[in-house]
């Protein structure tokens, strides 16, 4: 039991406080034991989370998850500070730094009138603050832990700013063809690492044609996952107002009840649309 006046209304100083006496000797049990690793998944939980609200457009819910996040931000900020690296006023002043640093035309004298102006700066001042020597080290610097459809679509991004880069969507395109037909040859061959290497081939050729018709990938397999979810369910729900479970369908079965419930589905949209 530890000692806190609890007040009508709190800020983010007492947001500080709390997890400080959370982490303290009469704190939490579960608090105590954690630290930035057994925490790490939280905090991509909680963004992901955040996320979903802003797609929701949920506010209340977005007030709630953003909490959540900074929780994630103090909580780390104050194991760093128990172990004398850093602090969230550091984390406060370095952000500030670097949206000034960023910002010469906001907070300086650099004349930027348009936004490709704005983020062609915004690049060469990150690459020349970060160390970056080379285009390269800007594809490495990439964070590893995003997704990959994410994450190669940066890369992809990153490496047609050096002109690595198709000239078209068309030719993007065209790329996924030619994966396509490696993999099938590296099926017949059933050449297990080479199938997976070019699989892999094959969706980074489908994220660079994403990019090149000004989608973003990870949002596409989003939105067909739940596509597929709510196609599925429908399907699930005709097979058993027939007195079907799935599993004990055969395959036309299956098709016939999938091409079904994509046709209900689609006059569903349709009627929402009206």
């Amino acid at each position: 039991m530890v000692e806190y006046e609890q007040k009508p209304h709190y800020t983010i100083s007492d947001l500080r406080e709390i997890v400080r006496l959370l982490r303290s000797p009469g704190g939490c049990p579960w608090d105590k034991e954690q630290n930035h690793q057994s925490i790490r998944n939280d905090f991509l939980e909680e963004a992901y989370e955040a996320v979903e609200a802003i797609d929701l457009l949920d506010m209340p819910l977005m007030e709630e998850e953003l909490g959540d996040v900074l929780l994630q931000v103090v909580f780390h900020c104050t194991l760093a500070e128990e172990e004398k690296a850093f602090d969230f006023d550091a984390v406060c002043d370095g952000i500030c730094k670097k949206l000034i640093i960023r910002h010469p035309h906001v907070f300086g004298d650099v004349r930027a009138d348009d936004t490709e102006t704005v983020l062609r700066n915004w690049d060469a001042i990150k690459k020349e603050t970060k160390g970056q020597e080379t285009y390269a080290d800007t594809l490495r610097s990439v964070a590893k832990s995003l997704p990959a459809l994410a994450r190669a679509q940066k890369v992809g991004k990153r490496a047609g700013r050096a002109g690595m880069d198709f000239a078209s969507a068309e030719d993007a395109f065209n790329c996924i063809l030619a994966e396509r037909a490696e993999l099938q040859q590296a099926m017949a061959a059933e050449d297990k690492a080479q199938i997976e290497e070019e699989l892999g081939d094959l969706l980074f050729s489908c994220v660079n044609t994403a990019r090149h018709l000004g989608i973003d990938a990870e949002e596409a397999l989003t939105r067909a996952t739940e596509k597929f979810i709510d196609r599925f369910a429908v399907a699930e729900q005709l097979a058993s107002a027939a007195g079907h479970k799935m599993p004990e369908l055969n395959a036309d079965e299956l098709d016939a009840y999938w091409s079904n419930a994509k046709e209900a589905h689609r006059k569903a949209l349709q009627k929402d649309t009206e």
